[in-house]
C-alpha cells in the first residue's frame, strides 16, 4: 500500500484538478435548470402545446442516459479528460443551437445533444476525481460535484431571472433583438467555453495511462499528484490491478458464469434508488408542487430558492463528514431521514381540499408542517444520497471495469430520473399526492434496507483495493 502524499505543493495541483473537473458539475446543474424560464418563449415562438412543450423539455433526459452510458465507454478508449473536452464542446454547441433553433424539433435535438454533454459529466467528473485523489480526502473532493451541481441550477435560476428582468419578460427583446429566452440558452456557452479551456490545463487520470500502456506518462502524472517517492509503488499498485490479457471492456461486468458482476447491480440499485425517493419532483416541479397545496406563485418560488439554499448547506456538511463518518452511515441516516419526512408529506397532502377553483387547499397549520417537511428531507437528500451515490460510483468498481460500470450505472440514473420525472404529473393527477408521495416513501424505506445489506464502505481506501 502506497503511502499518503504530504501536505505542500500536491495538494494545490490536486485542488486545481478538483476546481476544473467540478466545473462539469456546475454545467451538469446549470444545463438541467436553464429550461426553467424559457417556456414561455417556446410557446409562443413555436405554438406549442403543453404536450409538446413537455416532450421539447424532457428531450434533454433520454440524452443525459445515452451520454452517461457512452462516456462511460468512451472513457476507456480516449480517456477520462478527452471524453470530459468532448462534453464541453458538446455543452457549447447544444447552448448555441438551442438558442438559435427554428423550429421545435431542432430544439428539441439540440437539447438531446445538451443531455449527453450533461449525463457524460454527471459520471466523468466524479470518477475521475476519484482517481487522482489521494484516498483520506476522496470523498470530501468528490462531494463537491453536488455542491456545483445545485450552484448550477441555482446559477441557470438567477441567470433567467435577470435576463427577464432586463428584457421585461422573457418574450421581451434585448441585446441584438433577440427575445431573453434565446439568451436564456446562449448565456451557457460562456461557463461551457471555460469548461473546456480548463481542461487543459489537467493532465489525463493515471489509470487511463497505465490501462494503455502508456507507463512514463502515467508515472509522470503521479509524481506531481503523489511525489517521486511515492510514484513507482502506486505504478505498481495500479497495473497490478489491471488484466493483462486486455484493455478494459464491457466484457469485464460480466461475471464468470454468466450475468453482471454483483458489484454492478450494487452501482445501478444506488443510481435508481438515489432517483425512485423523488428529489427531481423538488427540482422540476418545485413551485407547480407548491401552488397546487395552497401556496401563491411568489410563496412558491421563494421555497424554491430557500431549498436551494438549504441543499447546498447540506451538501456542505456532507463534505465535512464523508471521509470522516463514511459513506455507508451517510446513505443510511439519509434513507432514514427521507422515509420519516416523505411519510410526513403523504400525511399532509391527504389533509388536503378542493378549494372553489379546483386547486388543493391544505387546512391551517398543515401547510406549515408540509413546508417543513420538505426542507429536512432536502437536507436528508443532499447530506447523503445526493452527493455521497456520486462519490461511491466514481469509486466503488475495480479500475478494469470503472469505465464500463459506470457506462451501466449512470444509463440507469438517468432513465429512473426520466421515469419519475415524466411521471409524477400524471400520478398527482391521476392517483393524486398522498399516494404518489407515499410511494416515494416506500422506496426510501427499501433503500434504507438496501444500503445496510448490499452496500461496503469504501472510505479510505485505495482503488486498487476495490473489489468487484
Amino acid at each position: 500500500m502506497s503511502q499518503q502524499p504530504q501536505p505542500g505543493g500536491n495538494l494545490g495541483f490536486i485542488g486545481l484538478i478538483v476546481a476544473v473537473a467540478t466545473i462539469g458539475g456546475f454545467m451538469f446543474g446549470y444545463d438541467s435548470g436553464a429550461i426553467n424560464g424559457t417556456q414561455d418563449g417556446l410557446k409562443h415562438a413555436f405554438g406549442l402545446g403543453e404536450a409538446e412543450l413537455g416532450l421539447t423539455v424532457s428531450a434533454l433526459l433520454p440524452g443525459c442516459a445515452l451520454g452517461a452510458f457512452l462516456a462511460g465507454r468512451f472513457a476507456d478508449i480516449w480517456g477520462r479528460r478527452a471524453v470530459m473536452m468532448m462534453a464541453a464542446a458538446l455543452f457549447i454547441l447544444s447552448a448555441l443551437g438551442s438558442g438559435a433553433a427554428p423550429s421545435a424539433i431542432v430544439l428539441a435535438v439540440a437539447r438531446f445533444f445538451a443531455g449527453a454533454a450533461v449525463g457524460a459529466a454527471s459520471v466523468l467528473s466524479p470518477a475521475y476525481i476519484s482517481e487522482v485523489t489521494p484516498a483520506h480526502v476522496r470523498g470530501r473532493l468528490s462531494s463537491a460535484q453536488q455542491v456545483m451541481i445545485i450552484s448550477g441550477l441555482t446559477g441557470a435560476f438567477l441567470a433567467n431571472y435577470w435576463l427577464a428582468g432586463a428584457a421585461g419578460s422573457s418574450l421581451g427583446a434585448f441585446w441584438c433583438g433577440y427575445p431573453a429566452w434565446r439568451w436564456m440558452f446562449w448565456v451557457q456557452a460562456a461557463p461551457a467555453i471555460l469548461f473546456l479551456v480548463t481542461l487543459l490545463l489537467i493532465p489525463e487520470s493515471p489509470r487511463f495511462l497505465v490501462a494503455k500502456g502508456r507507463t512514463e506518462e502515467a508515472r509522470s502524472v503521479l509524481a506531481r499528484l503523489f511525489g517521486d517517492a511515492t510514484a513507482d509503488a502506486k505504478l505498481g499498485e495500479i497495473r497490478a490491478s489491471l488484466a493483462a490479457d486486455h484493455q478494459p471492456s464491457l466484457a469485464d461486468i460480466r461475471k464468470p458464469g454468466g450475468g453482471w458482476r454483483p458489484i454492478v447491480w450494487v452501482g445501478i440499485g444506488l443510481a435508481v434508488f438515489q432517483q425512485l425517493v423523488g428529489i427531481n419532483v423538488v427540482f422540476y416541479y418545485g413551485a407547480v408542487l407548491w401552488q397546487a397545496v395552497g401556496f401563491s406563485e411568489a410563496d412558491a418560488l421563494k421555497i424554491n430558492i430557500l431549498s436551494g439554499v438549504v441543499s447546498i448547506a447540506a451538501c456542505l456538511v456532507s463534505i465535512g463528514l464523508v471521509d470522516k463518518l463514511g459513506r455507508k452511515p451517510l446513505l443510511l441516516i439519509g434513507s432514514a431521514g427521507m422515509t420519516a419526512t416523505l411519510g410526513a408529506l403523504a400525511w399532509c397532502f391527504a389533509q388536503a381540499s378542493t378549494g372553489p377553483d379546483g386547486a388543493l387547499v391544505l387546512p391551517e397549520g398543515v401547510g406549515t408542517i408540509a413546508l417543513y417537511a420538505a426542507n429536512i428531507y432536502v437536507v436528508f437528500f443532499n447530506m447523503s444520497w445526493g452527493p455521497v451515490m456520486w462519490v461511491m460510483l466514481g469509486e466503488m468498481f475495480p479500475n478494469q471495469m470503472r469505465g464500463s460500470a459506470l457506462a451501466v450505472a449512470g444509463a440507469a440514473q438517468w432513465l429512473a430520473n426520466f421515469a419519475v420525472s415524466s411521471s409524477f404529473p400524471w400520478l398527482a393527477g391521476n392517483i393524486g399526492l398522498p399516494v404518489t408521495y407515499a410511494a416515494y416513501t416506500l422506496f426510501a424505506a427499501i433503500s434504507l434496507v438496501f444500503v445496510w445489506t448490499s452496500v461496503k464502505e469504501t472510505k479510505g481506501k485505495e482503488l486498487e483495493a476495490m473489489e468487484g
